[in-house]
């Protein structure tokens, strides 16, 4: 690995975030918070940036990336985002320990949602705007975002759009990769202004709150600015305009710019989209009848909070109008599910993705027909093409990686709480990028009663969950480290 060249790249990920950190001072200002949290982030933001400038003089000359320094610079920006992401929780003493505080920052850049913090009202604004703003930066990449707003990036972007873009399929708008990016991050920002004025002017939140649940709604994160999430404002408009974009942001973006450059039948033609509509439709329909036929509430709430539970759910959202973790048993393992399957893969959704599921059934049935007859030949075919053995392959070692590290999570986790339900689902819930998970963490709770040992495991789930294994694994290969 080409530890300069690596580390070059990363200065400018890391000058990123320190002028975000800045510009949060400026809302911290306006919203009249106290002098103390306007210096901190001040304070936050100059460190931040002072570390990006030595870091860049220290690393300067020529560059040329590998594919492996492209996993390297994705996994060390993360981790180094963290890391400068957590000074204004520190600083402003909203949170005083280091492991909640890298907890809080890494769930918000993950787009997890879990969260440390109660009484949200309390905390300050710029804080706020601050916890925002990196699930923002998350759901798409700020790597990416570097790759689309510096040219001479060209030469080894695709090495980081490889890395950091989740799933399996990387597809390419235009040749260029710093076009693609830059594209992808204009429907991205597209999708979040829209939502937000949707927010204000039809939902009647604040420009404060519409932004914030914007930014948490596009980048499918979670974070809110109310202790009761979305139903503290307890508004069916505000539930069916989050609803419209968490369904869309958990979409492949390549489809939403096919559709705004006036190809909209690419949705439909897409297996992954349809099986997509299907599961969500039929998850929000089991939910509403089940909580109905056990009393819940009228038929309409059921509806309304079904719906946008599963919705919030299955593309790893994690907002929430109800406390689910009180729903029978039948609707809560369901949710489970949804917490494994996640949305499409090129959204901003986390999880195993469902053009894998949809793989490994494909493959599953297809051995079913070569036991019944072992000389027949049969392509196995996605969308019309065919998927060679070493995509299937690929996909399975990937389940099996997910597999195995919530087996060895779950059993560290159930050293530090009190039930195995509150350890499965959180490592299910931070693995696959929800937010809320059930019993001790569920709806109506936080993380903050997790031991720091147990917040470092669900640490690394989220950044295993977020980087899809294959990229943080490979630092544990000798061979990767050689040049």
């Amino acid at each position: 690995m080409n530890i300069r060249a690596v580390f070059h790249l990363v200065s400018y990920m890391t000058l990123v975030i320190g002028l975000s950190i800045l510009g949060c001072t400026l809302v911290s200002y306006h919203y009249h918070d106290s002098l103390a949290v306007q210096e901190s982030l001040l304070e936050s933001g100059g460190i931040t940036i002072a570390c990006a400038l030595i870091l860049w003089l220290l690393t300067r000359g020529s560059m040329t990336l590998t594919r492996r320094d492209g996993f390297g610079v994705v996994t060390f920006g993360w981790l180094i985002a963290a890391i400068f992401g957590a000074l204004p929780y520190m600083l402003s003493g909203v949170i005083t320990h280091p492991v909640p505080a890298l907890f809080e920052t890494l769930s918000g850049f993950t787009t997890t949602g879990a969260s440390v913090l109660g009484n949200l009202e309390a905390i300050p604004r710029g804080i706020h705007f601050w916890r925002a703003l990196t699930h923002w930066f998350g759901g798409m990449g700020v790597l990416v975002l570097c790759v689309a707003i510096l040219p001479f990036l060209g030469v080894g972007g695709m090495q980081i759009y490889r890395a950091e873009v989740p799933g399996p399929a990387k597809d390419r708008l235009t040749p260029r990769i710093t076009t693609t990016a830059k594209l992808l991050w204009g429907v991205y920002a597209m999708l979040t202004l829209v939502e937000a004025l949707l927010l204000k002017w039809v939902g009647g939140m604040t420009w404060f709150d519409a932004f914030c649940h914007s930014f948490g709604t596009i980048a499918t994160g979670g974070f809110s600015t109310r202790s009761d999430s979305i139903g503290a404002f307890n508004s069916p408009v505000i539930d069916g305009i989050i609803i419209v974009f968490m369904f869309l942001s958990g979409i492949n973006f390549t489809l939403h710019y096919h559709a705004l450059t006036g190809k909209p039948g690419r949705y439909f033609r897409d297996s992954e989209f349809r099986l997509y509509v299907g599961l969500l439709l039929f998850a929000s329909a089991f939910i509403a009848l089940n909580i109905w036929m056990a009393g819940y509430a009228a038929p309409g709430r059921c509806i309304r909070d079904a719906v946008f539970t599963a919705t919030s759910v299955m593309t790893t959202t994690g907002f929430c109008t109800a406390d689910f973790d009180q729903w029978p048993n039948a609707s809560r393992y369901l949710l489970v599910i949804l917490m494994f399957a996640g949305g499409c893969a090129g959204s901003t959704s986390g999880a195993v993705k469902l053009i894998r599921i949809n793989i490994i059934f494909k493959k599953m049935f297809r051995e079913i027909k070569l036991f019944m007859r072992p000389l027949s030949v049969i392509q196995m075919k996605y969308d019309g093409r065919v998927v060679e053995n070493e995509t299937i392959a690929h996909i399975a070692a990937f389940i099996f990686m997910y597999i195995t590290t919530f087996i060895v999570a779950v059993l560290l986790m159930t050293l530090c709480t009190p039930d195995l339900e509150t350890a499965a689902s959180s490592v299910a819930t931070t693995l696959g990028g929800v937010g809320p998970g059930l019993s001790a963490v569920g709806a109506a709770h936080n993380f903050s009663a997790i031991p720091a040992g147990g917040q470092l495991v669900l640490i690394a789930c989220m950044l295993l969950g977020r980087l899809e294994f294959y990229t943080v694994f490979l630092l544990f290969l000798p061979g990767f480290w050689k040049k």
